[in-house]
């Protein structure tokens, strides 16, 4: 699974695509912060994804406690700018819609491949925006989280922000956040 595979759905990756763009540029143009993560978002079957933001203003809005600030930092749910730029988003219902719709799937290796193809083609989307430069350059680009994330939560998110970020970027998302690989030997 990934980005190696190169098995993305080409439709779906650059409707996702256009979609995340414009959200992100209204995103940026309109709030002129320190955005520090930026991801998708979506639930186990791989629905339409949302887009989730957070800047470190806006954690310091939310709260002066610095406990507080730990437990919100990389929540999506919690951000302000969950959910940001629908009127983009919004526009992927009907390609989803178009996709087999996974709860009907009874068959586990069709289920896993149309779940495979909608996630790759959220991290492929980001990929591609962020060789575009849309989440910075150099040492801007270090600043930012990037991802295409799973909740609940799984390890297979760890694996996507490997893949989309720089090392230096990851360094506290990966001590805060990130998921274990539940078939590490402990």
């Amino acid at each position: 699974m990934g980005l190696k595979e190169e098995n993305f759905d080409s439709v779906l990756t650059e409707k996702i695509e256009n979609a995340v763009e414009k959200a992100v540029i209204k995103l940026f143009e309109e709030h002129k912060e320190n955005f520090y993560y930026c991801s998708l978002i979506t639930s186990g079957e791989a629905e339409r994804p949302i887009l989730s933001a957070w800047s470190w203003e806006a954690l310091d809005r939310i709260s002066e406690n610095d406990e507080d600030k730990e437990d919100l930092k990389w929540s999506y749910a919690d951000s302000p700018y969950c959910m940001f730029g629908e009127e983009f988003l919004s526009e992927l219902d009907e390609v989803f819609q178009k996709r087999p719709c996974v709860a009907d799937i009874d068959d586990d290796i069709e289920y896993d491949k149309e779940i495979s193809i909608r996630i790759n083609s959220m991290e492929k989307a980001l990929s591609n925006l962020d060789k575009k430069g849309l989440f910075g350059t150099g040492e801007d680009r270090k600043k930012i989280v990037i991802n295409a994330e799973f909740m609940p939560p799984d390890y297979s998110n760890t694996e996507r922000a490997i893949r989309l970020n720089p090392k230096d970027a990851l360094v506290s998302w990966l001590e805060e956040a990130a998921e274990e690989d539940e078939e590490e030997d402990y």
